[in-house]
């Protein structure tokens, strides 16, 4: 498949030979071929009403139909893994064998949302039968499910160029529920964007759908997706990134004439807490482990622990000797852009010259050079210290961690409340400390997503009960997840019919419920 840097809009290519830009590899620095062409207004604007028009009919496609489009992609996806691997390698410097499984992980959410719109229950069937006898006033018939919202838009990620990227979760769930997606593509790898999109293209045509299903659209700044969001026609938007762009998009989402809503995933420094009976048993084993999960892909996952707090030090003998030795032998790692690179050095710097933050230990560091390369860098404090500088729990992105030592259980909980929204938090403990730590249990449920115990939360299952969300600034709403499932219900909306007729009514309501799904009847849920 050739790579042409054009944008697809519906069936046809952009004309658009403005904001020319290159992907860049990472490990050498150098300019990739291929020239690609950011969108221009023109672009945006049919992107946006093949998206609009074609949502009537793809909206009222049965939940097997749109089951049949996703399983297509993951096939299509599956057939070309050879060509995704060695594209998205040379745009990321990505190890292979990590991006054969997030092709795998790619498909594999696919086939899960998939599965959930045939099997058709997640449309939340609730029906109220009426009551014509009943005084003084009759009752309604009241019937009530979930349908989609409008088209949708997508941002790429950075960090994982298919999973969270043209066809990873964001858009998977948006096109489950019956929604029209428009992607932005994300720059850093547009050629793996481009191949993924096209795939996706040729499926619409092939299952026989409207044009505007599906969309993608390039740019190597910010006036393409700023567009998109602030567009009448878009109904939501799915964003995977940093606090600065996401705040920044969020902004604009909420401050249109009619505002919609934005599901951003952004900043997390998911706080690991090391408890003294965890300590004592196995504290070398969490310092090797500790250090494998904070450096995994270069600490670019948004579940990289960033922050991990201590018992005091006397008793984390087995453990600080351990840690240091093994940050000390790490190598260098290969940043995504030389934008994340230079931001990562940038603040590494600014750390090492803190008062209130030491430097534990650094592994080996990079000559300059053209290719993106980052050292690893590890700092600690003390709660006293994070508490006088919230700051120091901020995410770094880059593989870097910071230790915070606490004294007693009433600092560790201390630490604890002053925490921001996170995706996950970890836990290490036997069942005598989270007896004495009850209360850190509690306190973290109001303050993230996903409770780890005696794991790491790098690595993220696609599963039916996964949360991947969290508070401000983790994510943009609390209530919802990017990952698993539930993704679904981000781009869905109630609606209410009251007093229809049987024969006017959508398949999921009618009595005889056709489909075979589960629904709540008077108050109890019947299949």
């Amino acid at each position: 498949m050739e790579i042409l840097g054009k944008s697809l809009i519906g069936f046809h290519d952009s004309r658009s030979t403005t904001g020319p830009f290159s992907a860049w590899n990472p490990a050498s620095g150098e300019k990739i071929d291929a020239t690609f062409y950011s969108a221009s207004h023109e672009d945006v604007e049919g992107a946006a009403k093949a998206a609009s028009d074609a949502f009537s009919s793809y909206a009222r496609l049965a939940g097997r139909e749109r089951a049949s489009f996703l399983n297509r992609i993951a096939a299509r996806l599956e057939s070309m893994v050879d060509l995704l691997v060695a594209r998205a390698h040379a745009e990321t410097a990505l190890p292979e064998p990590r991006l054969k499984s997030e092709t795998a992980r790619t498909c594999s959410q696919l086939r899960l949302f998939a599965s959930v719109i045939e099997e058709g229950s997640w449309v939340s069937a609730r029906i109220d039968h009426g009551d014509s006898e009943r005084k003084p006033l009759p009752k309604p018939d009241i019937r009530s499910m979930l349908h989609p919202l409008g088209p949708v838009v997508v941002f790429g990620a950075s960090n994982f160029p298919l999973a969270f990227s043209v066809a990873g979760g964001d858009t998977a769930s948006a096109l489950a529920a019956g929604n029209p997606v428009i992607v932005k593509a994300h720059p850093a790898h547009p050629g793996t964007s481009e191949l993924v999109g096209r795939a996706i293209r040729e499926c619409v045509r092939e299952e026989g759908l409207a044009e505007g299903v599906f969309g993608l659209l390039f740019d190597s700044g910010n006036e393409v997706g700023a567009k998109l969001v602030q567009h009448p026609l878009v109904k939501a938007v799915g964003f995977t990134g940093s606090i600065k762009a996401g705040r920044a998009l969020m902004d604009l989402a909420v401050s249109r004439p009619e505002p919609i809503p934005f599901y951003g995933e952004m900043g997390s420094t998911n706080p690991v807490f090391i408890l003294p009976g965890a300590m004592a048993l196995r504290g070398k084993e969490i310092a090797s482990q500790l250090h494998a999960s904070f450096t995994l892909g270069g600490g670019q996952f948004c579940t990289k622990p960033g922050l991990v707090f201590l018992p005091p030090q006397h008793s984390s003998a087995d453990f600080l000797p351990e840690f240091q030795a093994k940050v000390a032998r790490s190598p260098k790692f290969t940043l995504l852009t030389s934008g994340i690179r230079d931001s990562y050095q940038r603040e590494i710097q600014s750390r090492k010259g803190r008062s209130d933050l030491a430097l534990v230990a650094e592994g080996e560091q990079p000559a300059s050079g053209n290719a993106f390369l980052a050292g690893v860098a590890a700092f600690q404090t003390d709660v006293p210290g994070l508490l006088r500088s919230p700051d120091l729990s901020s995410e770094v992105f880059g593989p870097s961690s910071v230790l915070v030592h606490f004294s007693n259980k009433r600092e560790l909980l201390d630490a604890a409340r002053s925490l921001s929204g996170h995706l996950t938090a970890t836990i290490h403990g036997t069942e005598e400390d989270l007896r004495e730590f009850s209360d850190l249990v509690y306190l973290l449920q109001n303050k993230v997503g996903r409770i780890v115990f005696n794991g790491y939360p790098t690595g993220v299952e696609v599963s039916h009960a996964m949360i991947h969300g969290g508070p401000y600034p983790a994510s943009t709403d609390s209530r919802t997840t990017s990952v698993g499932s539930q993704a679904i219900f981000r781009f869905a909306r109630p609606v209410c019919y009251q007093d229809f007729p049987d024969s006017a009514l959508p398949a999921e309501l009618k009595d005889a419920n056709p489909l075979g799904i589960w629904r709540m009847v008077d108050g109890k849920f019947a299949r």
